[in-house]
């Protein structure tokens, strides 16, 4: 067990509702609309057009960049139409396929024997990219500008709720493990360690059974205690390694390439048996769902066809919001009209008794969002001239450390809505640099 990093939290877990469900496959809708802009960077640039025939595993648009990912039909039909839609963080296009329910397919040619060249390029060309949130492309993440020796496989998965990657840990850990050695390979490691929050000891023990079965040392399961934002980048990094990333500085300062479980899976996929990335696997929960489970969804499947496939809203529950994501770094949604894409790992549907709806009050500087932030920042600072519009003033106290995973908000007594504002300054503070 590693030390513990200093800040942070222990909110309550509730991943009790999908913990020990079983990942179904979902059946892909009559209609999909699949959002050109599913990574972090330029978003793809759309290569079909309205009435072209398309097959699953189509490339649909082509990355536009080197920030930039490929985006794949996740059915076999016809392009109806191409337009601008809403996302949770904002819009763009997005490519509206109607299903003809043959699911005729193309894939990639799996390789054969895998080297650093063919498996970076395989990331590349199946639009792989970090599947736990952040969206960066893999492919860019796999070739470093600093010599690295490690790769750590962030399976904290320390947001309430989620348990798409425990599941994955729990039923492909054969699969798992091997896009574990790939990306091993792609990034020229000789040690990885799959770094899992004490809370999963089923996922432990089945990753440690396959690893002493089959011999494998090079890979260790490291076992974190359970704390918030375990799956932090740079906190992840210093749990598993002890090692410390520099503020400003990327993980490959320090030897360190931090990858995701889902992430490690579709690599599976893509280099062994041609799959591109067009569907994942995603936790639906909370309360106000009627019955709770892990899906493997298909890429444009809107949020309310996969929640009508969980049995819609819960008999006798009012769903009082929505979240797109974890809890804590997830967005609060007004509907389910948005498409599901890489990153989507989480549809939670909460009632009154979950979420806080009331509005917040004064900041009262009790101090205790500083005690709790995992980057020893000034929230209540931040917050204070974000709300004025002094952006620099809250650049001084730290706004560009912070990795917004809502701690300050979560321990706040006036629940004033910090992480929001936060946001909203970084928007500000781009748009000014453009």
């Amino acid at each position: 067990m590693r030390k513990l990093f200093k800040g942070g939290i222990h909110p309550s877990a509730c991943k009790g509702l999908t913990d020990r469900c079983a990942i179904e496959v979902m059946p892909s809708p009559a209609i999909v609309a699949i959002p050109i802009s599913q990574h972090i960077g330029k978003p793809a640039k759309v290569v079909v057009e309205v009435g072209q025939e398309v097959k699953m595993g189509q490339l649909i648009a082509q990355c536009d960049g080197a920030i930039s990912a490929n985006i794949f039909s996740s059915v076999s039909g016809k392009v109806k139409e191409i337009k601008v839609l809403p996302t949770p963080t904002g819009a763009c296009e997005h490519i509206v396929i109607e299903n003809d329910g043959n699911d005729e397919e193309v894939r990639l040619q799996p390789i054969e024997n895998p080297d650093s060249d063919s498996v970076v390029d395989r990331l590349v060309s199946a639009g792989i990219i970090g599947m736990g949130g952040a969206g960066f492309p893999a492919g860019v993440k796999f070739r470093p500008t600093s010599p690295v020796d490690t790769l750590v496989v962030n399976a904290a998965e320390c947001e309430p709720y989620v348990n798409c990657d425990n599941r994955i840990m729990i039923e492909y850990a054969s699969e798992f493990i091997d896009g574990v050695k790939l990306l091993m390979t792609a990034g020229k490691v000789n040690k990885a360690y799959i770094a899992v929050e004490d809370n999963k000891p089923l996922a432990i023990k089945t990753l440690n059974d396959y690893l002493t079965e089959n011999e494998i040392d090079d890979i260790v399961v490291s076992v974190l205690k359970t704390k918030y934002p375990q799956g932090s980048e740079k906190h992840i990094i210093y749990s598993a390694t002890g090692r410390v990333v520099p503020l400003g500085s990327l993980p490959a300062s320090v030897g360190v390439i931090v990858t995701n479980t889902h992430t490690a899976l579709s690599t599976h996929y893509a280099v062994r048996e041609g799959i591109p990335l067009y569907k994942r696997i995603m936790t639906v929960t909370g309360e106000g769902i009627t019955t709770p489970k892990n899906v493997w969804v298909s890429g444009g499947t809107s949020y309310n066809q996969v929640i009508d496939f969980c049995g819609g809203t819960k008999e006798g529950k009012r769903v009082v919001k929505m979240i797109s994501g974890g809890p804590m770094m997830g967005f609060a949604v007004a509907g389910g009209v948005y498409a599901c894409g890489k990153t989507t790992s989480c549809i939670i549907l909460m009632t009154d008794g979950e979420a806080f709806t009331g509005a917040p009050s004064a900041c009262i500087n009790c101090g205790r969002c500083a005690k709790a932030c995992p980057m020893n920042l000034m929230p209540m600072y931040m917050d204070a001239y974000s709300r004025v519009g002094d952006w620099d003033g809250a650049v001084k106290y730290g706004l560009n450390a912070c990795i917004e995973c809502g701690c300050c908000t979560y321990v706040c007594p006036a629940k004033r809505t910090l992480v929001q504002s936060f946001r909203l300054a970084k928007r500000e503070l781009r748009g000014r640099k453009k």
